[in-house]
């Protein structure tokens, strides 16, 4: 990759195009030609700069089309970019960020030297304006985790009608965003994103953990059996089996074949048919599956 040529590094065009003035990218290329890994650590951090404006420009969005605000106009929408652009800056560039990741997987590429680094720093994004409560969480593992399983999620949509989107959400609530995947009694993945539980009629293998069940509105800890698959496809596919053929998932499926089902009409129609006994389960799977959508807006715009 030769990054003194805007031309052939599609990664350092789109970052100088949107954030960077004619003097910033005469100054880039300077620099390439002095210090390729520099460079690459600066267009990495403009790239996250676009990236989390995009994110937050998004926020700003979704939360307008939810609301009236009579003050709303010319000048109140340029305040709120200024500011959008300010907090993207602010959030860029910090160790253990997506920058960082950006600029180790272009380092390889080059053959650069890749010294070890901490661990990813997840990313909080400041709540949109108007809004209150908690900031929204926006960090490198979920975007990872809508990556990795968009591909297996449009195959079950193809089967079902629910849309991919939701389906990478549910599994990023089941999971934990990947963090809190069923094991195997080895230690290994069971690929079981969706816990779903090996009922009489599951043939295959098997996990067995201690999982939370509320009973009369209570937690309590059990012990119970869940499917193990083979690959995150496997789970895919057997949850998009599991939908179709279960008489109890009807009216969801009937759901989602309207073609116009919102997230928390999905959310409430898995929790009435009993995916789930948390009795908060619609709401939380509601607040992830939006969560996942503005992800996906901005990885795709």
């Amino acid at each position: 990759m030769n990054l003194s040529s805007p031309a052939s590094n599609p990664l350092l065009t789109q970052a100088t195009g949107s954030s960077a003035d004619a003097r910033s990218l005469a100054a880039l290329r300077s620099t390439s030609s002095r210090d390729p890994k520099a460079a690459i650590r600066e267009t990495a951090r403009q790239f996250e700069t676009m990236f989390m404006q995009q994110l937050l420009k998004s926020m700003r969005e979704a939360q307008a089309a939810m609301s009236s605000d009579m003050l709303e106009n010319a000048g109140t929408h340029m305040g709120n970019e200024m500011l959008d652009a300010e907090y993207a800056k602010q959030m860029s560039g910090s160790t253990g960020g997506l920058a960082d990741v950006i600029a180790r997987q272009l380092e390889r590429q080059m053959g650069i030297a890749v010294p070890a680094t901490a661990p990813l720093k997840p990313l909080v994004l400041p709540a949109a304006a108007g809004t209150t409560g908690a900031a929204a969480p926006a960090s490198a593992r979920q975007t990872e985790f809508v990556q990795r399983h968009t591909e297996a999620a449009r195959a079950a949509e193809a089967e079902t009608g629910i849309p991919a989107g939701f389906m990478v959400a549910q599994a990023a609530h089941e999971s934990g965003w990947g963090q809190r995947e069923i094991k195997n009694a080895d230690g290994s993945t069971s690929f079981n994103v969706f816990g779903i539980k090996a009922g009489g009629s599951w043939k295959g293998p098997v996990a067995e953990i201690t999982t939370t069940e509320y009973e009369g509105g209570v937690a309590r800890k059990v012990t119970a059996k869940f499917r193990a698959y083979g690959s995150y496809e496997e789970s895919f596919r057997d949850y998009a089996r599991l939908m179709k053929e279960s008489p109890r998932y009807g009216q969801v499926m009937a759901n989602a074949s309207s073609g116009n089902v919102t997230p928390a009409a999905f959310a409430q129609s898995l929790q009435r048919a009993g995916y789930a006994t948390d009795p908060a389960y619609a709401d939380k799977l509601t607040r992830v599956i939006n969560t996942t959508l503005r992800l996906q807006r901005v990885m795709t715009a």
